[in-house]
Formats: structure tokens, sequence, C-alpha cells
């Protein structure tokens, strides 16, 4: 018997967490947006909030490439015509992948076909896996079809998983490949304390991250800076202020030729590449020089990655 679906406009759908909005995610994105084109129907996305295992198993939680805002900005250009966000309640987790299809896929959002990744699963204990989606959708009515995966440079397939590792490594590169795009962290600009305009290198200083949100290891690095009046090269201290005796795990940037103040907008910084450690200088006159040679090799670095500018 198939479901009612006569107060949900036709769709064609995909589901998952699509943290991080990789390039395996962008290929099934795709090919989802031109189905729904050839076959005049909307394209949507139905994601969650929050994370599933941060309900089914809180330990296991991952710490997320894409905290807050930051997925909906990495779906902007996707094509899609709708991004739902479910929350993902202890209720939800306990559907069967039936009960998902059927009132959640089918009677909310009218799907007539499902595009799903090929590692895909879904429903308790994840039993909504491709044979059986195939299976439910000869008999519900809607058509299965399963993306093959996107390799990275390793040869391996690109996974949230795998970038996760390689960010906390300090492998932007590793974590680039699989992305797409550098890896960011998104905030608002703070006011600090004025030590880096002391200094002779002015910072954007960003609130504290979602306490979600994969930072990398804290050190010096090469950022891309996205901000409202245009996009600047620079270079970001993640981690504390040893010189000053200040420990707090704070994030910085110096922007290249940039001006403007920006205090209560989003800025997004890319991270481009690791220049050094944090570490403790004998005072302000020796890491001003350090800042200097840091400036030096973060504008290499961006004109060696092209880095966007």
């Amino acid at each position: 018997m198939k479901p009612d679906t006569a107060t949900a406009r036709p769709s064609i759908v995909t589901v998952g967490t699509f943290d991080g909005v990789h390039r395996g995610h962008r290929l099934v994105l795709d090919r989802l947006a031109e189905a729904a084109r050839k076959r005049d129907l909307r394209a949507i996305l139905v994601t969650f909030e929050p994370h599933p295992l941060t309900v089914v198993n809180p330990p296991s939680a991952p710490r997320l490439l894409s905290a807050g805002d930051e997925k909906t900005e990495s779906l902007a250009a996707t094509g899609l015509d709708e991004v739902a966000v479910v929350p993902f309640t202890t209720a939800l987790a306990s559907y069967k992948a039936e009960q998902f299809v059927d009132l959640v896929l089918i009677k909310r959002f009218g799907m007539r076909e499902l595009f799903i990744g090929h590692d895909h699963g879904f429903g308790r204990g994840r039993s909504g896996s491709a044979a059986m989606l195939a299976q439910l959708g000869s008999i519900r009515g809607f058509g299965v079809h399963v993306v093959p995966p996107v390799d990275g440079r390793d040869g391996n397939p690109v996974s949230s998983t795998a970038i996760r590792r390689a960010i906390s490594d300090g492998d932007l590169a590793r974590a680039a490949d699989g992305l797409g795009r550098p890896y960011s962290i998104s905030g608002r600009v703070i006011h600090g304390d004025s030590r880096g305009a002391d200094l002779g290198f002015r910072t954007v200083n960003l609130g504290e991250p979602a306490a979600e949100k994969l930072l990398p290891p804290d050190g010096v690095y090469a950022v891309a800076a996205q901000t409202p009046t245009g996009r600047f090269g620079g270079m970001m201290n993640l981690g504390g202020r040893p010189t000053f005796g200040d420990e707090r795990r704070t994030i910085e940037a110096h922007l290249f030729d940039a001006h403007g103040n920006w205090y209560g907008s989003r800025v997004r910084l890319d991270v481009i590449a690791r220049i050094r450690d944090i570490q403790r200088f004998s005072g302000p006159e020796e890491l001003t020089r350090q800042l200097r040679r840091d400036e030096e090799s973060a504008r290499i670095i961006l004109a060696r990655n092209r880095a966007g500018l």
C-alpha cells in the first residue's frame, strides 16, 4: 500500500548528515539536481540537527566539519530547491527505515525518487541499506539511485570521517582534497585586546566556535578570509599567546592589505597551510620579528596556492 502523498508536492530527495558537504556529497547533490530539473520536480536534501550520534551514542559523536550555519553556506550553490533540517530526536531514532521513508520522505516531502551514496544507511540500526531501499521502492513506487564513491588522491573513497582524521592530524592538503576546497572556520568578529595592533599586526578576532566544531591543531596558519568587504589573504593564530602569559585558545587573523570595521559581522577563514607551532618568545620585539617572517611565509604559500585571492 502506498502512503498518502496528496499534501506533499512531488520531489526527488537525498537524506543524510552531509557533514562538510565534501566531493562525494556534491556528486550526489549534482545528480539529484540534474534529475529534478529533467523531471520538473523539487530537489530536496533532508538532513538532521543535531548529528544523530549525539542522540544515539553521545560518546562516539564526532566533532563536526560544518557546525551552525556552515553547512547551509556550503549548500548555497548546489542547485537544491530546499534543505529540510529535521530535528533528530530519540523518537526519530527509533523509526525503522520503512517508517522513516513512509512518514517523512514520502508523506512529508512527496518523494518520487531517492538518491543515496554508496555506503548509505538510515533508520534504526542503519537498516535502510541500498538493497533494502530498492526493494521498498518497488513496493512504494519510488526509484532508488545509488551514487558511486568519489576517490581521494590516496585512492580511498572520500568520507567525512577521513576528512576529520586529516584535519586532526594537521594534514590540510588531504582535507582540502576530500572537501574540494580549503577547510574553513567561520564566526562573528569580536573585540580583542589590541595586542596585535600594538605590534603593528592588527587582527580580526573570531568568537568562540560552536563546541562541536572540529579545529586543526594549534599553530600559525596561512589563511584566505572572506569578509563583508572582500577576500583577503592573511595569517591566523589558533591557540594561546604564551609570550603574554595567555593560554586561552583563541582565533585571530591578521589580514594583508585589508581595512574595515567588521565587528559583529560574519567572517570565514579558509585554512590553507600550517606555518609553525605556537611559540613563547622573549618579548614583543622578538615576537614582532617572527610575525614578519610569518607574513612572508604566508604570502608565499598563498601565491603558490592561488587561494582564490
